[in-house]
């Protein structure tokens, strides 16, 4: 469970927030949340989002709401430990875009006292565990994981399906290249894909051609 009241201003250490889920979960609309209050609380807040992700705007980082933060696009996560130096908050949006050295880095600002709060998608189009977010969900003091609503079932949904062929790990999109799937949902999903590869498949063979077990 995530609190927001947590500061002891004895402690020189800060902490990490992990915010996680499928597309369409509202992530990024709850780092945004905890960031504006942040900025309410006038405490020098910085946000960062890794340069391959333009889908909306270069300096901003918005939602799917359409709600926005001014943000910095960053190559490397090292570029980050640098820009935040003096701040006291600071966000990381996409975080699973980034290199594994993000996990170090997060570690680093907290441990200087910065509140760090990450969002990022916990698992690949194939349902795998994306890039570095198993390690930052394993070392930050609070994780939340959000969840989409299920486009087939109504039901709770926790998976990003890709609907097109596309097999490259990183290809950003909207609703019209993913969509959210509970856990049944994507599992027939899946099997359906693997059905259909396995039939063209077969129409490709010649038709003169034997089977390997003739």
């Amino acid at each position: 469970m995530f609190l927001e009241n947590t500061v002891n201003n004895k402690e020189q250490f800060g902490w990490i927030e992990v915010i996680c889920g499928s597309m369409f979960s509202g992530k990024t609309e709850e780092l945004i949340r905890r960031l504006k209050r942040a900025k309410f609380a006038k405490l020098k807040v910085e946000i960062f989002k890794p340069i391959v992700d333009n889908r909306y705007h270069e300096d901003k980082v918005i939602s799917h709401d359409a709600n926005e933060i001014r943000s910095t696009s960053v190559p490397a996560a090292a570029n980050i430990r640098i820009l935040a130096d003096t701040c006291d908050v600071i966000g990381i949006d996409e975080a699973q875009f980034f290199d594994d050295e993000i996990v170090t880095v997060c570690n680093d600002l907290a441990n200087k006292g910065v509140r760090v709060v990450v969002a990022g998608l916990d698992m690949d189009f194939k349902g795998n565990p994306f890039g570095p977010m198993p390690a930052l969900m394993a070392t930050a003091e609070y994780v939340t994981k959000v969840h989409a609503i299920c486009t087939r079932t109504g039901n709770l949904a926790n998976y990003s399906f890709r609907k097109s062929n596309n097999d490259d790990l990183v290809m950003l999109g909207e609703t019209e290249e993913y969509e959210p799937l509970s856990r049944a949902a994507f599992f027939k999903a899946k099997l359906r894909e693997k059905i259909k590869k396995m039939d063209v498949e077969v129409e490709e063979l010649p038709s003169n051609s034997k089977s390997p077990n003739a």
